[in-house]
């Protein structure tokens, strides 16, 4: 990317950083997957796809974070639809000049390390087991936690199972008349239970991250001995590395996060038919609340039972993908081989890199 398009697009992020709540790594993200898109499509394709499919990315983004008037909207929308369009085709240059550079970078690198392969492969031996021991606690922590926040919200929830069943006891009108604040408490119980998981999960992500950032630098120390002159060279494969395990902390996240907000989103219908039988007439009401008092536990428990299923596993699934990174690594050291997501995971870091930098300071 050439400095006067990167300073274009770094300016108009500024503006729209300063004049609108927008993240800007949000902004750099849909830059970055539309850049993406067109380049995977043939070129005829492609030609065509630009114009509307990247004024409607950012048109919903810009929609739902600008709290300015429709004209300012409108203006970012017109100037940075062209240029994006522009930037395309001189990211897909750079792409292709950065894939040959890191392809000779790495045969020159493969070449200075040959005669010391059993001292490069114990060394990446040696970070993988440690990285390994290092991700195994808290892959069993994040578990404990996932298992304590669901239990949690269980035994919150347990008080309205008892309170639903109890009420059937009472007269038609009475329940009717209360149903409907016990619904929202119900909520208000979910949406705390909800909000609380995801506060114990979060930090675990980035105590995991800090880990795999302390592994990648006793790596980068472990193999520069061996490097001599090409440590660029190395620095720059360590960099690709460190940008992949960057990327799979933040899916990390972004899982811990969606499994929260789907739990909530799993739970809030027993609240949604609360409300509607609330709204029945009162042979109606007796007949539905019934069995939704008696289902309402094993629901939640069912619930609360799927979540942990799903997230349980997510520190070890982590841990797995950081150790086949390494892995791969490995190969491209003994082979001289890059592989397709070396240039463009060092390009993504760039921009991204760089677009928060100058947000940071600007702002």
């Amino acid at each position: 990317m050439s400095p006067k398009a990167m300073a274009l697009v770094l300016v108009l992020l500024a503006v729209s950083g300063a004049q609108a709540d927008i993240n800007p790594d949000d902004m750099a993200g849909v830059l970055w997957k539309f850049f993406m898109e067109v380049g995977s499509r043939p070129k005829e394709a492609a030609e065509g796809l630009q114009q509307a499919e990247i004024t409607k990315q950012l048109n919903a983004m810009l929609e739902s974070n600008l709290q300015s008037a429709n004209a300012y909207a409108q203006e970012l929308q017109q100037r940075l639809v062209p240029f994006a369009t522009e930037l395309q085709a001189q990211l897909a240059q750079d792409s292709q000049r950065l894939k040959e550079q890191i392809r000779q970078e790495l045969a020159q690198l493969q070449a200075k390390l040959a005669p010391y392969a059993d001292e490069v492969h114990q060394q990446i031996g040696t970070n993988i087991r440690q990285l390994q021991a290092k991700m195994s606690p808290y892959a069993e922590e994040l578990r404990s936690r996932v298992d304590l926040g669901a239990g949690e919200l269980q035994r919150a929830l347990e008080p309205y199972s008892t309170e639903l069943r109890q009420r059937l006891q009472d007269k038609a009108e009475s329940v009717q008349a209360s149903l409907s604040p016990y619904a929202e408490r119900l909520q208000q119980q979910i949406d705390g239970g909800v909000q609380s998981l995801k506060q114990q999960l979060a930090p675990l992500a980035d105590e995991m991250q800090a880990k795999v950032e302390q592994s990648v630098a006793e790596l980068r120390r472990g193999l520069s001995p061996y490097a001599g002159q090409l440590q660029d060279r190395l620095d720059r494969q360590l960099d690709s590395l460190s940008a992949q395990m960057d990327k799979a902390a933040a899916e990390l996240r972004s899982r811990l996060a969606s499994s929260s907000e789907e739990l909530r989103a799993q739970l809030s219908p027993l609240v949604q038919e609360l409300q509607q039988v609330a709204s029945s007439d009162a042979e109606e009401l007796q007949k539905r609340l019934a069995p939704l008092a008696q289902q309402l536990d094993e629901r939640v428990g069912q619930t609360l039972e799927a979540f942990r299923q799903q997230a349980a596993p997510f520190g070890e699934a982590f841990g797995q993908q950081l150790v086949q990174r390494l892995q791969e690594m490995q190969g491209k050291l003994d082979s001289g081989a890059a592989g397709v997501e070396d240039h463009l995971e060092l390009l993504e870091k760039e921009v991204r890199e760089k677009v928060a930098a100058f947000l940071s300071t600007a702002q």
